[in-house]
């Protein structure tokens, strides 16, 4: 999977329109393999787009777990502790 398209499930506050909209940009340049389509594939890609968003808002409402909702702030510090551990502090 591509490792900006970041877990959008059992989030407090849930995923918004944003954030699903931006996993599956990330979604459809993977798979296409462009990070910009050419004019003739624009409609294709938009359409692509479209389509995860919707499919991708409608698992985030099916899914159901009875694990307590994650904090954006805890989960952030998780990643930046890792990215630190990894790649070192930021000058």
């Amino acid at each position: 999977m591509c490792r900006n398209i970041k877990t959008l499930h059992n989030f407090e506050p849930p995923a918004t329109d944003d954030e699903i909209r931006a996993a599956a940009v990330q979604y459809v340049r993977k798979v296409s393999g462009s990070q910009k389509p050419s004019k003739a594939n624009e409609a294709a890609f938009a359409r692509a787009v479209d389509e995860v968003a919707h499919v991708t808002r409608d698992l985030l409402a099916e899914l159901v777990t009875h694990a307590p909702p994650r904090d954006r702030e805890v989960e952030a510090e998780r990643a930046r502790a890792r990215a630190e551990k990894r790649f070192g502090r930021a000058a």
